[in-house]
């Protein structure tokens, strides 16, 4: 009866053991389980959290290079915008007359933003855009004088003085043209006509960019 009683505990005891570990396996199966999901929404917290600030620094990114863009566009604006020349003949006497036209040179310089040449006479149009200009020609009466404003070779405007007795005479002009980059304007003296000027600067040539496009 007492060896019946002991294999009885015995197997009980066994089955108390075999549950207890079956138990612990399913407790640690859980946690593995649950550190596995854990690891895993932590991982794709973090890979959001990276996409997120990948996206964030691009859009920071793209917002600097927008805003140096804005300040570069800016800066050509207002370098476009300071386009102007001021230039007379100055302390010369006559010019002419000639059996052909040529062109003037204003060489006694006031303003200058480097577009208009003194040695060629001609203004070099740096940015598109509507332009004003203007000029005035001296000269003495008992011979004519004859100025055309010329864009790229063409006639804009023109002042002629015709004869008229023995005394000082002055004629001027202007006009607002569009311009594009590269083009020319400059005055050419019609032939047989002639010009006069002294230092007090009768005869100019004027020209600035009223705005670009």
């Amino acid at each position: 009866m007492k060896t019946l009683m002991a294999v009885f505990v015995f197997s009980l005891f066994t089955l108390c053991v075999a549950e207890v570990l079956h138990l612990d396996q399913q407790a640690e199966d859980t946690n593995s389980t649950q550190r596995a999901s854990i690891e895993s929404a932590h991982h794709c917290e973090c890979q959001n959290l990276n996409e997120y600030f990948l996206r964030a620094l691009k859009e920071l990114e793209d917002k600097q290079r927008f805003t140096e863009k804005d300040i570069e566009d800016l800066r050509g604006q207002l370098q476009g915008n300071k386009v102007a020349f001021g230039a007379a003949i100055g302390n010369v006497g006559n010019i002419g007359p000639y059996n052909s036209e040529i062109t003037l040179t204003y060489k006694t310089v006031f303003a200058n933003t480097d577009s208009y040449n003194p040695a060629t006479g001609i203004f070099c149009a740096p940015v598109q855009g509507m332009y004003y200009f203007s000029f005035s020609g001296h000269n003495q009466s008992h011979k004519p004088m004859g100025l055309r404003l010329m864009k790229n070779g063409v006639q804009i405007v023109t002042v002629y003085n015709h004869p008229l007795g023995n005394r000082y005479d002055t004629g001027t002009n202007g006009m607002t043209i569009h311009l594009n980059v590269g083009d020319q304007v400059y005055e050419r003296l019609r032939e047989n006509t002639w010009i006069f000027d002294n230092d007090n600067n009768h005869s100019t040539f004027i020209g600035h960019l009223l705005f670009p496009f």
